[in-house]
């Protein structure tokens, strides 16, 4: 498949996802031995537990939409750098609700197989922007590195 086709995957994933809750759907686009990993979370998730973080955020943010500012592959390579838009409604990982409209930037590095399905997603966050715009203090440079 050419490259095309797996941005295309990566852009149909976020989409089934994050915008529309279709975890059903997205989990038949990974790969058995599928793993995600992330700046906020302290260790790594297969596909049952990556769908219970989303459906836990998903209810949280029942607004949340992810913009694909952009989208880049190489071989079997794909990195998205997105924006994430919505409001805190219930408390998520930690954080408390909030009416403000917060604006989180994420960079995802995925791993396809030969036959398109994705292995792996590394994703990384900007939390510090994302703490102060909810007001949060920013954490000391020891503590940066973790969840």
């Amino acid at each position: 498949m050419s490259l095309d086709d797996r941005k295309k995957v990566v852009c149909q994933h976020i989409d089934l996802v994050w915008n529309k809750g279709r975890l059903a759907l997205a989990e038949q686009l990974h790969s058995r031995d599928f793993l995600y990993k992330s700046s906020f979370i302290g260790r790594p998730l297969d596909s049952t537990g990556f769908t219970q973080m989303v459906q836990d955020i998903r209810s949280a943010m029942p607004d949340l939409q992810v913009l694909v500012e952009e989208c880049i592959a190489e071989n079997y390579k794909v990195v998205t750098w997105s924006t994430l838009i919505g409001t805190i409604q219930k408390p998520a990982l930690g954080y408390p609700p909030s009416d403000k409209v917060l604006s989180i930037s994420a960079m995802a590095f995925w791993t396809l197989t030969p036959g398109n399905e994705i292995q792996e997603i590394c994703t990384m966050f900007d939390m510090e922007s994302f703490r102060a715009q909810l007001g949060l203090q920013p954490r000391p440079l020891a503590e940066t590195a973790l969840p």
